[in-house]
């Protein structure tokens, strides 16, 4: 046994790991496309809630384009999901390293076949299969799959990733010497100013206008800048081109310098999946949920832990202890090295002191702030709340207030608020409420939670759970604050043929091409939708995550056939709904000749 053991330690040495060396192969990889390769989006760019952690590809607005693979290997994972990535395949090569191509239509004849036969064995459109080196070997330029527009997609594209294989971190794919032409500078619009004395969240950032003059970026109102403040921190709007296309990309890197030392710099070569929420630190959260501009701070949060900042000299936040002028030089760069550059001087009126040691002593009860690396425990009368150290990006009051209102069904509970929506938060925490009535035992598996952004709009909005019921109590996770209640659910979800209430007793399918159906639940959520022809199970396809379509293969013969639907929602509702369809061959509708009379 011990030579089996040294045997595979010998050969697991053997296999290239990348993660042990981080050059980059140039010329590795070939353009998974076979045309020109123009982005829509880059690595690094801000999206809701994560950073985008590849390439999207352009397709020139089509679908359908052949996708190859970028170099040779084997098709390690095949995945596909409603919404996120769709239709997806993953590639594993022998230098340690993964790519991913995502949003795609069919897959090629063999292996679009073994999917289906996977998802007929599992009898469900979504499916996950691992696949052996031996299944799917794969030349570099062999053909892999179709373009589409599946999944989380808003148009057609070519999502592509590329990973370390033993870690799983995406890397980003412009490091690898792509024929990408880039000579464009990143573009730095905006500067705003931020008070370090105290938290981030609930503060609007002051606006410092810049202009650009020549190469450079300055202060609109001159060289220096003067405040109060002796504490403080900034961020800054900007975003990356490249050459011949006029998207905003995200930028490859940003540093802030002070007095010619280099303090801090955030770059985005790597990213976990992990790791991508991190993305609402990098931020000014607030300011853009409530419609403002991405601003990416140039310091790091307590509570930010992604790995993208690097400390030099101090986590990026200014400390002036004196009223004498300080350089200040801001460097935003793209992963060609084209780069841009802000100069000013800051000086502070006031300057900071050490304040001295605190003699406050804890009070028993509740908290009166959630701190970053503190758990906290919430205990009301009816409501209840465990957060997670490393929850929050930084120190946040705790603002709670129980709204009463009329328990008019299907509500057990009142709303409960928990801080304001517009701050992130980065774990989720646990809610407890206590009903107000008692819910019968034969309800008890019907009770939902769910958390709103306000008291207005208490049903089918936001996040819905299923509740977990703890003796008098019911429970759920969520990663939101905002406003909490609990409520009975006994209503099934609804679903139509083709979307009409109004069906006769048997549907002449025979000119339609396609069926779908978009069903609605009042919590907006289904968990299960479920479908047979004649008896047996029948593939709908679900990309967008609502609406499920059946476009017509050899099962559906002429004649008449039987369909069956049945949807389940977040608590176990169900509905199953048949109809007699009629299928024969289509005959094209003929046109009337009008023959005009002679006067």
């Amino acid at each position: 046994m011990r030579f089996y053991f040294l045997l595979f330690v010998v050969w697991l040495a053997m296999v290239p790991a990348f993660s042990q060396d981080k050059s980059y192969p140039q010329g590795y990889f070939r353009n998974p496309m076979g045309i020109p390769m123009e982005l829509t989006a880059n690595f690094g760019e801000l999206r809701t809630n994560h950073w985008h952690m590849g390439l999207d590809i352009r397709t020139q607005a089509r679908e359908n384009l052949p996708v190859y693979a970028a170099a040779g290997g084997y098709i390690a994972y095949i995945g596909v999901r409603p919404l996120s990535f769709g239709r997806f395949i993953i590639i594993n090569h022998p230098n340690g390293l993964s790519t991913l191509y995502a949003h795609l239509n069919d897959f090629a004849p063999a292996i679009e076949s073994y999917v289906i036969q996977q998802q007929y064995a599992q009898q469900s459109w979504p499916v996950e299969l691992k696949l052996n080196p031996k299944q799917f070997p794969m030349s570099k330029g062999q053909f892999l799959a179709y373009s589409g527009n599946t999944g989380g997609s808003g148009g057609p594209h070519l999502h592509f990733e590329i990973i370390d294989t033993k870690t799983q971190k995406r890397l980003n794919p412009l490091l690898f010497g792509f024929e990408l032409k880039d000579h464009v500078n990143p573009v730095i619009k905006g500067l705003v100013l931020y008070d370090r004395s105290r938290t981030i969240n609930g503060q609007s950032p002051r606006q410092i206008p810049i202009k650009k003059v020549g190469n450079k970026y300055v202060l609109a109102s001159g060289n220096a800048l003067t405040t109060q403040l002796s504490k403080l921190s900034f961020a800054v709007a900007t975003h990356d081109q490249v050459s011949g296309s006029p998207n905003p990309n995200g930028v490859y890197s940003a540093s802030i310098g002070v007095d010619g030392q280099l303090q801090l710099k955030f770059e985005l070569d790597s990213i976990d999946y992990d790791q991508t929420g991190y993305m609402n630190a990098h931020i000014d959260y607030s300011h853009k949920k409530r419609g403002g501009a991405y601003y990416q701070h140039l310091s790091s949060l307590p509570g930010e832990a992604s790995g993208a900042y690097h400390r030099i000299k101090s986590d990026g936040v200014l400390t002036l202890r004196d009223t004498l002028l300080h350089r200040v030089e801001i460097v935003v760069a793209d992963a060609y090295g084209n780069q841009s550059t802000l100069n000013f001087a800051v000086k502070t009126s006031k300057p900071w002191l050490d304040p001295p040691p605190s003699k406050v002593k804890p009070i028993a009860g509740n908290p009166t702030h959630f701190t970053p690396q503190v758990a906290a425990k919430l205990r009301y009368a009816d409501f209840e709340v465990d957060f997670p150290a490393m929850g929050l990006y930084d120190s946040l009051p705790i603002v709670y207030q129980r709204v009463s209102s009329p328990l008019l069904t299907p509500a057990i509970t009142t709303f409960h608020q928990l801080n304001d929506p517009s701050i992130p938060v980065h774990l989720n925490f646990e809610v407890r409420l206590k009903p107000q009535i008692n819910v019968p035992s034969s309800l008890r598996n019907k009770v939902v939670l769910q958390r709103t952004d306000n008291t207005l709009k208490p049903i089918a909005t936001t996040k819905a759970k299923k509740a977990v019921w703890e003796g008098d109590w019911v429970t759920a996770e969520f990663d939101d604050f905002g406003y909490f209640r609990a409520f009975v659910d006994t209503v099934a979800p609804v679903i139509h043929f083709n979307n009409k209430a109004i069906q006769p007793d048997t549907i002449n399918i025979s000119a339609l091409k396609r069926i779908y159906f978009t069903p609605t639940d009042n919590f907006g959520v289904i968990k299960n939708f479920s479908a047979t022809l004649n008896g047996e199970w029948v593939r709908f396809t679900n990309d967008k995550g609502k609406t499920w379509v059946y476009g017509f293969n050899k099962k559906l013969t002429f004649g008449v056939h039987r369909l069956t639907v049945s949807l389940e929602d977040l608590v176990g509702n169900t509905t199953t709904k048949t109809w007699w369809i009629k299928k024969a061959p289509y005959t094209p509708p003929v046109k009337k000749t009008i023959t005009k009379k002679k006067k």
